[in-house]
């Protein structure tokens, strides 16, 4: 990789005087953590990399998931020129000056050009406009990185010329790794200092991050560095020290233990029990915790039907959209999402009908599984049907008033029993009136 002097003199400067998380930024696709589901051994962009023969792409996901480190990899992989712009403090001016070295490079060297632009969806329609010419003609490599959909930020003529790669929350397994090697590492971290972080800590600092490794060493390094040594020599890193760095208190939630189950018990029986506010403070722990949002979101499409049902046949509706508001937007945002499904259903009438009935109606099935049909429901669609007697004396509901006609159902040993008995609140009141009418026509024709 072609690097001009500037370039080699603020790599220098880098290594000695940068953050933390500057610091520990890989320099070899070894080295990356995370992203596996796009730069495991294997995946495109693995082998593109690899190859050397990586065509413009968009990095697109939250804070301090590795996109710009990546780019920093693909730097130290390429034979090609690699520029690097950050969209907040370049314009136009420094997309020419790039464009026009990037010519020179081709033109002179046979060289190709790579340029790196962070956080590109904060250029403007001219802007990107201006890098669309040399995308589509190859005279440069573009590498975006964006926080934002790309889909609404990027002007589509410049998506459609490149491919999008999701990065995703780095796992608290990823964080962990990430947080250990900063404190080994003799030259990037600091492996010459005695550190001892405690496993507290260091569970602690791995959850909270969110999936977000610059936040994690950002805390880890205002620790080392503001903690005074003891007798020994040693920075001891505990718990404490952790909640103290990163300007947050450790919640009383263990994931894996009775405090997960104890929540999200008093979190589903406040939303059964019609209390909000409730509802809302165990969800808001489980979320400060680092619970995963689209387990909180399967429970409350659960209860939707579970507790609420058909007394308020919205409420799957509500849940169903929070869940899937969880998957295309994320966290943070995907909190209010969450909030407005949970208030709603702890708002909704509630009835457990349809969940007793289901249960009811298994326990019929497994004491009555040979039941069979009825002669009249089975199906009478193919040849020779009739001549076995299928479907015969079927009534078609339609033809009748009211789009109802009396006729067995249920098996001949099942024919009198009601699996679902309808409350009294919300839409279901309308339901069990329904019912109830039905049942009387069903009365007075057998009398």
């Amino acid at each position: 990789m072609q690097k001009s002097f500037f370039d080699l003199n603020f790599d220098e400067k880098i290594s000695d005087q940068a953050p933390l998380a500057v610091r520990m930024r890989p320099k070899t696709l070894d080295e990356f953590v995370g992203q596996t589901h796009i730069v495991g051994k294997g995946k495109l962009l693995y082998r593109l990399i690899m190859a050397d023969k990586l065509s413009s792409v968009v990095f697109y996901g939250p804070p301090g998931t590795g996109k710009t480190s990546l780019a920093k990899v693909i730097a130290n992989h390429t034979n090609s020129v690699f520029y690097e712009l950050n969209a907040v403090t370049s314009g136009k001016k420094e997309i020419t000056e790039v464009l026009e070295k990037a010519k020179n490079n081709l033109g002179v060297y046979n060289q190709k050009s790579i340029l790196f632009i962070d956080e590109i969806h904060r250029f403007n329609k001219a802007q990107q406009d201006a890098l669309l010419p040399s995308v589509e003609k190859g005279l440069i490599t573009l590498i975006g990185a964006t926080t934002e959909n790309p889909y609404f930020e990027i002007n589509s003529p410049l998506l459609s010329r490149s491919t999008i790669f999701e990065f995703k929350g780095l796992t608290k397994e990823d964080l962990t790794a990430l947080i250990k090697r900063a404190i080994t590492d003799p030259h990037k971290g600091y492996g010459l200092m005695k550190v001892v972080l405690t496993p507290e800590a260091l569970d602690y600092l791995a959850d909270v991050s969110n999936g977000d490794v610059r936040r994690a060493l950002n805390a880890l390094e205002l620790g080392i560095l503001t903690i005074d040594k003891n007798e020994e020599g040693q920075i001891y890193f505990d718990l404490e020290n952790a909640q103290e760095c990163i300007q947050q208190k450790a919640v009383q939630y263990d994931k894996d233990g009775d405090n997960h189950y104890d929540t999200i018990s008093a979190f589903i029986k406040s939303i059964r029990g019609s209390d909000p506010d409730a509802a809302l403070y165990w969800m808001a722990k489980m979320l400060a915790a680092g619970e995963d949002p689209k387990f909180i979101a399967r429970r409350i499409v659960i209860s939707a039907s579970e507790d609420i049902g058909n007394a308020e046949p919205l409420a799957l509706t509500v849940a169903m959209a929070a869940a899937q508001a969880v998957d295309f937007i994320g966290m943070p945002e995907a909190r209010i999402n969450l909030a407005q499904a949970v208030v709603f259903l702890a708002c909704s009438p509630k009835s457990n009908a349809s969940y007793l009935a289901i249960d009811d109606a298994l326990q019929a099935v497994r004491k009555a599984s040979n039941s069979r049909v009825p002669a009249h429901l089975q199906d009478s669609h193919y040849k020779g049907s009739k001549d076995l007697g299928r479907g015969l004396n079927y009534l078609y509901p339609h033809n009748f008033p009211g789009h109802y006609i009396p006729q067995q159902y249920l098996p001949d040993d099942l024919k009198d029993v009601h699996f679902y008995i309808p409350g009294q609140l919300g839409h279901e009141k309308k339901m069990k009136a329904y019912l109830e009418k039905i049942e009387a026509i069903k009365n007075n024709q057998q009398d």
